[in-house]
């Protein structure tokens, strides 16, 4: 009997252990299974607080990485390496990657923020009725420069840059489709011009800057400048704005050529594996004082009109940031030019940076 009595209890405790020991592999799977969202950007382009604050919202853990080019970005996403669920491309890249079939259509419905966006920056030619994209934000390519160095210069050309007294003191962004793009609007031609003999006439034409040129760089430029290792810049206006805002000897203006209106916009990929989670972030950013928030953050232009109407005077009516209606007449959107014009480019600018 008193060894039965033992067998029970043995078992009994047994069980006990079994049914703790089972809640806890269980507990702890709970906690492995967190609703994950992967999230592709750009390098420092939104604010790491608004990443915290969506995780709270939601309960959702966002995994966060970026990226330093659009062709970058397209070729992991077409690898299928990782499974992002939002990324963030410009303009000409979005209608490529739509093309081939890359992403997949937005549930509008589950975007109710879109409400806030200004018409005036959807429905863009790249993606029609913003089936597949829902902008992030805009800006401008255009100069930078330093107005108390050259208070007599308004650099109101593209050619305003070949001035012999801009000896090594300028510094292109680097970047094929902006430094291409500069030398055939010098010339008079679109920026998405592909017709080979222009495009040998803008290769030509950027020689004629290089005695001008100290560099072609990339995301050192604000440092450069702020350093004055260099005092004109060809560079976006979101990188320019907080050294144009911050501090009163620099000026950023679009040359009456004309130049580049680009968009980064938010699209799901095909092979996206949270789409719920991607349709929340979205309309999160697009939440007004959240965006208003991160517009701050990022010092880019935000096609959100509400969050934009929060915004400091000084931020909202600053025309360097928000082009007038008559700049923009003067600016295109870049075009997917295919993959054997693109290479072209790329090949003519690499010419360009070996001849400096």
């Amino acid at each position: 009997m008193k060894q039965f009595v033992q067998l029970i209890g043995g078992a009994l405790l047994f069980g006990i252990l079994s049914l703790a020991i089972g809640y806890w592999i269980s507990h702890d799977n709970v906690k492995e299974e967190q609703e994950e969202l992967y999230v592709y950007n750009w390098g420092e382009y939104i604010d790491p607080a608004l990443l915290q604050k969506f995780e709270k919202q939601t309960g959702i853990k966002v995994i966060y990485e970026t990226f330093d080019s659009n062709e970058a970005m397209e070729a992991k996403i077409r690898n299928g390496g990782t499974h992002y669920d939002v990324a963030f491309p410009s303009d000409y890249t979005i209608e490529k990657m739509k093309q081939s079939n890359l992403l997949i259509p937005l549930n509008h419905e589950q975007i109710p923020n879109m409400k806030h966006l200004d018409a005036h920056y959807m429905d863009q030619p790249f993606d029609r009725k913003n089936v597949y994209s829902i902008p992030y934000f805009f800006g401008t390519v255009g100069i930078l420069y330093d107005q108390e160095k050259y208070p007599d210069m308004k650099f109101e050309h593209w050619s305003d840059l070949k001035d012999p007294r801009l000896a090594n003191d300028v510094i292109f962004v680097d970047g094929a489709r902006e430094v291409i793009g500069l030398g055939l609007n010098s010339l008079g031609y679109s920026l998405n011009d592909a017709d080979a003999k222009h495009l040998d006439e803008a290769e030509a034409h950027l020689k004629t800057y290089a005695p001008n040129i100290r560099g072609v760089v990339g995301d050192e430029v604000t440092m450069m400048l702020e350093q004055h290792e260099a005092s004109v810049a060809v560079m976006w206006s979101g990188s320019a704005a907080p050294l144009f805002q911050e501090d009163d000897r620099f000026n950023y203006v679009v040359p009456k050529e004309g130049s580049n209106l680009w968009f980064d916009n938010m699209v799901i990929p095909k092979t996206a594996q949270n789409v719920d989670g991607a349709h929340k972030f979205i309309n999160f950013l697009h939440d007004p004082e959240v965006n208003r928030q991160n517009a701050e953050w990022v010092a880019y232009a935000t096609p959100n009109k509400t969050a934009r109407n929060m915004l400091p005077e000084e931020i909202k009516n600053d025309e360097r940031v928000y082009p007038t209606e008559e700049t923009q007449q003067r600016l295109e959107v870049y075009k997917d030019l295919g993959t054997d014009v693109l290479s072209e480019y790329n090949e003519r600018f690499l010419n360009f940076k070996m001849a400096l």
